[in-house]
């Protein structure tokens, strides 16, 4: 051990406090706030982007995360950590401040989506194959629990919309059975399982108001919506717009529509069409339809800036090249936007002065201004197909 003695080496004890000072600054220049960063899934490179979204550049690239093809991310509390969950079942963890894959397992043969719950203690992941829901700690990305989706005479169906609720509970749907469950896991020895049956057939996807009362899932193989008001669960699931498009002639689907939560601005909620170039405008009082805006395609995301005050939209084959902004206060369309070829995702920042857009086939990730509609920038990325922000980890339903 080298120990320096101040008197007998009177320069060292001047220089002491400016290395203490060097010290302290390479420290501080390596510091990243959590609450700037996001991720851009790059689909058929099995890749995620680390980005900085104020700065508009790339910090990191972490590979080996597998088929991403239907990829989607949540974030822990503290914003250090992402989730993805990948088609292939896998469940990876990046630490977006070490810039690297933290850990990786595959918890099922295919999966759909996931969500994290109210403490940020447990992630959830639905899965397709074998059908039901794993939950996991967030931490060791151990085994907490794992539901079955059982239903029938030794059936077990598609696990689809899941989403984190309040009162440390999951909600999802059972596409096969038409059922939808609630996971209330207070206690992850004995986590409590409520079935709602009959809710109508084939729900696809599903979203939850941003307050955590209402989940909604949408029905592919019947005309309206199922509503489950989880304030009021002894009423059971209610049907809304029963009656809609159950005349008319049935259109090809190019690509299901999502819900997600993404569509809700203010005390309206906006919903993608199936199969028709509309977005259905609904009252979230009265659950009636109050109108049906025309649009350029079968869209597919339908998106509600943070204010409020916007709609985007995008598209289904054969127009999967074009976005629509729709004014939430006339229900008009404002704009159409052609940012390029296979325009799959939307993520606005967070009070939404800017929305970033995935443009797949042109390999590129395109930065709008949401007050002029105009273009700020653009970064590279292979065949972006999803991205998001460190911000939804203080959203419910994100």
């Amino acid at each position: 051990m080298f120990i320096v003695n101040s008197v007998k080496y009177p320069i060292m004890k001047k220089l002491l406090p400016i290395l203490g000072v060097i010290l302290s600054f390479n420290v501080l220049a390596e510091l990243r706030a959590t609450g700037d960063l996001g991720l851009i899934i790059e689909r058929e490179a099995g890749a995620a982007l680390i980005i900085n979204t104020t700065e508009h550049k790339q910090l990191a690239r972490i590979d080996q995360l597998g088929d991403l093809s239907h990829a989607s991310v949540v974030f822990s509390r503290d914003q250090r950590y992402a989730y993805v969950f990948g088609r292939d079942g896998g469940l990876s963890k990046i630490d977006l401040l070490q810039d690297k894959l933290d850990k990786r397992i595959i918890q099922a043969g295919n999966s759909i989506g996931g969500a994290i719950s109210q403490d940020g203690k447990l992630v959830a992941v639905s899965n397709y194959t074998p059908g039901g829901v794993k939950v996991f700690s967030s931490d060791t990305l151990e085994l907490v629990a794992d539901i079955p989706a059982d239903y029938g005479d030794g059936l077990r169906s598609k696990v689809v919309g899941l989403v984190d609720a309040p009162g440390q509970r999951f909600v999802f749907s059972l596409f096969d059975a038409g059922e939808i469950w609630t996971l209330d896991i207070k206690n992850q020895k004995k986590p409590l399982i409520e079935k709602f049956k009959h809710i109508g057939k084939e729900p696809y996807d599903a979203l939850i108001t941003s307050d955590g009362r209402y989940y909604i899932a949408g029905l592919f193989g019947e005309s309206g919506l199922a509503l489950l008001d989880l304030w009021n669960t002894d009423s059971g699931v209610k049907r809304i717009l029963p009656d809609y498009g159950k005349t008319e002639e049935q259109l090809p689907v190019y690509k299901m529509p999502h819900l997600e939560g993404w569509a809700v601005a203010g005390d309206l909620i906006f919903v993608p069409a199936i199969g028709k170039h509309e977005v259905l405008v609904i009252d979230k009082h009265s659950w009636k339809l109050i109108k049906a805006i025309p649009v350029a395609g079968q869209p597919v995301f339908v998106m509600a800036r943070p204010d409020a005050r916007q709609v985007w939209v995008n598209f289904a084959m054969p127009d999967n090249n074009v976005l629509q902004v729709i004014d939430v206060k006339d229900l008009s369309l404002t704009k159409t936007l052609t940012p390029g070829n296979a325009v799959l995702h939307m993520e606005f920042t967070p009070r939404g002065e800017e929305v970033w857009v995935a443009v797949r086939d042109d390999n590129q990730v395109l930065v709008y201004d949401t007050d002029n509609l105009k273009e700020k920038t653009r970064l590279s990325a292979q065949k972006p197909n999803g991205i998001f922000f460190s911000s939804r980890a203080h959203k419910i339903g994100f």
